[in-house]
């Protein structure tokens, strides 16, 4: 969901913190031309198309207000946990709608996290993270496969080409599934290999038993209830398959009465669209109460030969991950605020972008405390019969 940067061939590309290699000339030709014509790779955002994209489905006009809004669900704006929950549709849509052009033109197609060998591009850590899961799942070529909160559909195009199964994503965001589906025909895919479904992951649309597996990367960490999520997985998953998921949660390290603590989880928070972040306890409990066997859990994490927040921390100085220095962030600010100011960019961009550099030091810190994972992976099976 939230990282660092990503490797597009032999070059590697920024966090998602904002513009930050936008070019003068890409500026000056800016005037007078519609970026949303210009021609673009799959996943991967020219800079004038990323400025108009900002907003996903929104208009131009409603951006700023949307940041407002969003902010104001925040502990820092005076929000309450309990109303994140109570509307966490509304939370989680502006939050995709203003970060989503952000994370492709910063990560490409996946938009999330994972552990990392010395002499590994982060693009091949990611698929290989994508890999490991499909490969606990036991996926079979011609299986029909549930992607819980899918994005714009980097691990179920991914997943499906791996394992040749049938993978249907869900996702609540009507610019990810659009932006999901351009990228489906861009790289020649059926429909019927992989598709999305608008709908809530509380309430799917699915009859009972449908799917010969379920996995969520980093995405029911959105939930307002983790049993809630789980047991609607539960309902949709045959009987004796299996559901794998990495979750974002507080570590048994993390301490709800430390101030500091309190914050970095807030910043987490406010810049992830999340209404809580959960402790690696409530979900293993969560899932149990949903009536899954725990086949094995993991902090993925914790195994990783290099820090998975490397690439995010402002502190770290390589000119592959510039963008993500103190340096860098002035650079991006300036540069945001500018398209802001020419109008390529809409109003309350900069916003989006300062949120976004908010919850990379959140996530740096937590990561660094041993306080916070992204990537807390568990395996459960459904057991064959329910009556246990």
């Amino acid at each position: 969901m939230l990282g660092g940067s990503y490797q597009n061939g032999k070059n590697q590309v920024s966090p998602p913190s904002g513009l930050s290699c936008v070019s003068h000339e890409a500026l000056g030709r800016g005037a007078g031309l519609d970026p949303s014509k210009l021609p673009e790779q799959p996943g991967q955002l020219s800079n004038l198309s990323l400025a108009s994209r900002i907003g996903g489905k929104l208009q131009k006009k409603e951006v700023l207000s949307a940041v407002e809004k969003y902010e104001n669900y925040h502990v820092a704006y005076g929000g309450e946990e309990e109303e994140r929950k109570a509307n966490y549709t509304d939370l989680v849509n502006k939050y995709y709608d203003l970060a989503t052009s952000f994370y492709e033109f910063g990560w490409g197609e996946s938009f999330h996290n994972a552990p990392r060998w010395k002499g590994e591009t982060i693009r091949e850590s990611i698929k290989r993270h994508q890999h490991f899961l499909a490969l606990q799942l036991g996926l079979k070529p011609g299986q029909k496969v549930l992607d819980v909160g899918c994005g714009i559909g980097g691990p179920l195009r991914e997943i499906s080409r791996f394992t040749l199964t049938s993978v249907t994503g869900v996702n609540n965001n009507d610019y990810q599934i659009s932006r999901g589906k351009e990228l489906n025909r861009a790289a020649g895919i059926l429909e019927k290999t992989c598709n999305f479904v608008k709908a809530d992951f509380m309430k799917m649309p699915f009859p009972d038993n449908s799917f010969d597996a379920v996995y969520g990367i980093e995405a029911t960490c959105h939930a307002p209830d983790a049993y809630g999520c789980y047991k609607e997985i539960y309902r949709v998953l045959k009987p004796g398959q299996y559901f794998a998921a990495y979750e974002w949660c507080m570590t048994d390290s993390f301490n709800p009465n430390n101030r500091e603590h309190q914050q970095i989880k807030a910043d987490i928070e406010i810049g992830d669209g999340l209404p809580d972040i959960r402790t690696t306890g409530r979900c293993l409990e969560a899932l149990k109460q949903a009536g899954f066997e725990l086949i094995w859990e993991n902090d993925m994490a914790l195994d990783s030969p290099l820090p998975w927040y490397l690439p995010m921390d402002k502190n770290h100085f390589s000119l592959t991950s510039f963008p993500a220095t103190s340096v860098g962030r002035f650079v991006t600010r300036s540069m945001v605020r500018t398209l802001e100011f020419v109008g390529l960019a809409p109003k309350g961009s900069l916003r989006v972008q300062i949120f976004l550099q908010q919850a990379a030091d959140g996530l740096v810190e937590g990561g660094r405390r041993g306080i916070f994972t992204p990537m807390y992976f568990f395996l459960a099976r459904k057991p064959l019969s329910e009556d246990r």
